[in-house]
C-alpha cells in the first residue's frame, strides 16, 4: 500500500465517524486558532507602534529630571536647556519644555474641567512632518505656536477639535477663551483624532508657551524635556550630550531619566514580545491536549481493526506497512484540523481586529491597525499541528504494527 492509498483511506476512516472526527479534532482546531490569533492582534499593536514612531521621528528624545530629593530640580531652568542646544548644534536641533496640567476653561457661560493643556515651546511642532512630537498630531486649522509667542509669553494657544466644536461651532480662529481666568487667543485647531469626540479625551486638549502654563499652575520648574536631535542617526550621540550634561550638573544618574524615541519603541516591542510568548505558550496546551485526544482515538481505533490488521498482515502487509497506514492517518488528522483551526483563526483575528482597531487608533492618534495573520504564523500553526498529529500517533502506529496476526484474526 503507497501513500495515496494509505492517505485515501485515512479519510475514509474519518468520514465513517465524523462526530468523533471533529471532537478529536477540537484541541488542534482551538490551539491552532489561538496561536493565529493571538499572533495577528501581537503583530498589529506592534505595527501600530512602529508607525507611531515613524510618524513621531526617531530623533525625538525625553528627558525627566527629580534631582536628588533635596530642591536640587529647581535650580535646572529652561534656559539650560536651551544652551545645551546651542552649544551641540551639530547633534541637537531643539528642545521643548513640557508641563502638562488641568484647570478651568470657559467660553462665556461654558464652562469645562476635563481639558488637558500641555506648555510647550515652539520645537513641540515638526516643521517637517507637519506634526507634534508628543503625538502626532495634525493642523486642521490655522498654525502653532512660534518662537515669538513662546519668548514673549503670548497669551495664545491650539486647541483640539473637541473645544472648537464645543465651545466656537468650528469657527475658533481668532476668537478667545479663558484659562483660569485670563483670556488667551485662539491661532490653530488640531485636526479631529477620535471618531467619538468627548470632554477629557484626545480631542480635549491644548497647547499655550510653557511659560504661561507655569504661571497658571503656580510652578517654578520643569521636570520634563523633549529634544530633537539632528537626525535618527545622532539620537544616540545626542542622548550622550544630554546625559553628559545632566550628571555633570547632579552628579547623580539617580537624578534624571533619558530615552531615544527608538529605544522606548523597542522597550515597548520587547515587552510585547514576552507577552505574546507567553500567550502563545499558553495556546499551545490546547495543541498538546489535542494531541493526547488523537493518540487516545487512535489507540481505540487499534483496538477496533483488529482484524482487520490481522487480515492485512495474513495478506502480506509489513510492520511498516501498518505503521505508516495509523501514522498518516493521525497525521491527516491533525492536518485537517490544522486548516480548521487556520479558517477559524482568520475570522476571530479579523472580528476581533475590526472591534479592537477603533479603540486601539483613537488612543495611538490615528495609528493604523491591521490584525491581519502573517503566513508565517499561519505555516508554524500549521507545520506544529500536522508535526502533533504525527508524534502523538506514533504510539498507536507501533502498537498496531507489533501485533500478532493471528492474535489479530482471533480476537473478536
Amino acid at each position: 500500500m503507497n501513500y495515496g492509498q494509505s492517505f485515501r483511506l485515512a479519510l475514509k476512516s474519518l468520514a465513517t465517524s465524523k462526530m468523533r472526527s471533529i471532537l478529536t479534532m477540537l484541541g488542534i482546531i482551538i490551539g491552532v486558532a489561538s496561536v493565529i490569533v493571538i499572533l495577528a492582534l501581537g503583530n498589529g499593536v506592534q505595527g501600530m507602534i512602529d508607525e507611531q514612531v515613524s510618524k513621531l521621528g526617531i530623533n525625538t528624545i525625553v528627558t525627566y529630571t527629580w534631582g536628588r530629593g533635596d530642591g536640587s530640580t529647581m535650580d535646572l531652568d529652561p534656559e539650560d536647556m536651551y544652551r545645551l542646544v546651542e552649544e551641540h548644534p551639530d547633534v541637537l536641533s531643539g528642545v521643548s519644555p513640557y508641563v502638562s496640567f488641568q484647570t478651568v476653561i470657559r467660553k462665556g457661560d461654558q464652562k469645562l474641567e476635563k481639558t488637558n493643556l500641555y506648555g510647550v515651546s515652539e520645537v513641540m511642532f515638526n516643521n517637517h512632518s507637519q506634526s507634534t512630537i508628543d503625538g502626532g498630531e495634525t493642523l486642521e486649522q490655522g498654525r502653532f505656536l512660534s518662537y515669538l509667542d513662546v519668548e514673549r509669553r503670548q497669551p495664545v494657544c491650539v486647541i483640539g477639535a473637541y473645544l472648537a466644536q464645543e465651545l466656537f461651532n468650528d469657527d475658533p480662529l481668532g476668537q478667545t477663551l479663558s484659562i483660569d481666568g485670563q483670556s488667551y487667543t485662539v491661532i490653530g485647531v488640531l485636526k479631529q483624532i477620535q471618531e467619538n469626540m468627548q470632554e477629557g479625551s484626545s480631542d480635549d486638549q491644548l497647547y499655550l508657551p510653557y511659560e504661561n502654563a507655569l504661571e497658571i499652575m503656580g510652578a517654578r520648574n520643569v521636570t520634563l524635556y523633549m529634544f530633537t536631535s539632528t537626525s535618527g542617526a545622532t539620537a544616540g550621540a545626542a542622548k550622550a550630550v544630554i546625559d553628559r550634561y545632566l550628571y555633570d550638573y547632579f552628579q547623580d544618574p539617580d537624578a534624571y531619566y533619558i530615552q531615544t524615541m527608538e529605544e522606548q519603541a523597542n522597550m515597548i516591542n520587547a515587552m510585547m514580545g514576552v507577552a505574546i510568548g507567553v500567550l502563545v505558550a499558553i495556546a499551545a496546551i490546547s495543541l498538546l491536549v489535542g494531541g493526547i485526544g488523537i493518540m487516545n482515538i487512535m489507540l481505540v481505533s487499534v483496538t477496533e481493526r483488529t482484524r482487520e490488521i490481522g487480515i492485512r498482515k495474513s495478506l502480506g502487509a509489513k510492520r511498516k506497512d501498518i505503521r505508516r497506514q495509523f501514522v498518516i492517518e493521525a497525521g491527516t488528522t491533525s492536518a485537517i484540523g490544522g486548516l480548521l483551526g487556520i479558517g477559524l483563526g482568520y475570522l476571530l483575528a479579523m472580528g476581533v481586529g475590526s472591534i479592537l482597531g477603533a479603540s486601539l487608533s483613537a488612543q495611538m492618534n490615528g495609528a493604523t491597525f491591521s490584525a491581519t495573520p502573517t503566513p508565517g504564523s499561519v505555516l508554524i500553526s500549521f507545520s506544529v499541528s500536522v508535526g502533533i498529529g504525527i508524534l502523538f500517533g506514533y504510539l498507536p502506529a507501533n502498537k498496531a504494527a507489533k501485533l500478532n496476526p493471528i492474535d489479530a484474526l482471533r480476537y473478536d
